[in-house]
């Protein structure tokens, strides 16, 4: 494995070539450009934040910043996901006549997943200033967790986009499987409200063991509450984002030798 990091380090250019392509290729051809970065999320936030304050008659304080610190990394995670799932696939014509390490691929859409990010966080910045919460010297985790959720989304990434290849169906299967996760993650509702609404057993077990309820957790620490996240969480999602890259490393060693032939 060192070897091969020796080796991607080399083709460092070819990186942020293919990262600035992802950045700039995601929006070609559209009006707006990366500012859909920020309209994305802003949309979604404006959706959510109609429906769950006044139809559902949801009466939190400062909702909509509880909202967004939970949309944005939340839609981080799917876009990156999505867009990565079939990046080999996408590829394939490249693949077939150059050689580089294949990993730049899933290494370039998570990195510029991890880009568009960061530059979102200023939308949550803006409305926290604008809605009475104000910012702390605590966002300096906030560096930190999105490294370590760019880590977990990159795990995923490796393996699904190579088990892609082979079974063109995963990017279907994961659609169905990120709806189902949006909604056992408290982005739209508090984590203690699952909890304490008499839920089944093993539905709030299956919330505290998602590592999303602990992303979510450190972010409205940082951006919300203005305190130092939790540590636990911290080194929960860490080594689960460290297992994942793993995993999804190996996965993806072993499947890239038929790249060639399935493709």
């Amino acid at each position: 494995m060192i070897t091969r990091l020796k080796e991607i380090y080399s083709y460092r250019e070819l990186l942020k070539t293919s990262i600035k392509k992802e950045i700039r290729g995601k929006y070609k051809g559209s009006f707006l450009g990366v500012l859909w970065s920020f309209i994305n999320p802003l949309l979604m936030v404006l959706v959510y934040a109609i429906v769950f304050p006044f139809i559902m008659r949801s009466s939190m304080p400062h909702y909509l910043q509880f909202l967004i610190t939970g949309i944005i990394p939340w839609t981080f995670f799917t876009t990156t996901l999505v867009q990565g799932v079939g990046t080999i696939k996408n590829n394939a014509g490249i693949l077939k006549k150059v050689y580089f390490p294949r990993e730049i691929l899933p290494l370039s859409v998570s990195f510029s997943g991890l880009i568009n990010f960061f530059i979102s966080c200023i939308i949550i910045v803006i409305f926290c200033l604008f809605g009475g919460l104000g910012i702390s010297w605590h966002l300096i985790f906030v560096p930190l967790v999105g490294f370590i959720q760019f880590l977990f989304t990159l795990g995923i990434v490796m393996a699904l986009t190579a088990i892609n290849a082979y079974i063109q169906d995963t990017e279907y299967i994961i659609n169905f499987f990120i709806n189902m996760l949006f909604y056992g993650t408290p982005i739209l509702y508090p984590e203690a409200q699952i909890i304490d609404s008499g839920a089944p057993a093993f539905l709030i077990i299956i919330v505290k063991l998602n590592p999303f309820t602990h992303f979510m957790r450190i972010y409205r620490d940082v951006f919300l509450n203005h305190c130092i996240p939790s540590f636990s969480s911290i080194a929960y999602v860490a080594v689960v984002a460290v297992i994942l890259v793993i995993i999804g490393y190996l996965i993806f060693r072993k499947l890239e030798k038929g790249f060639a032939e399935v493709l």
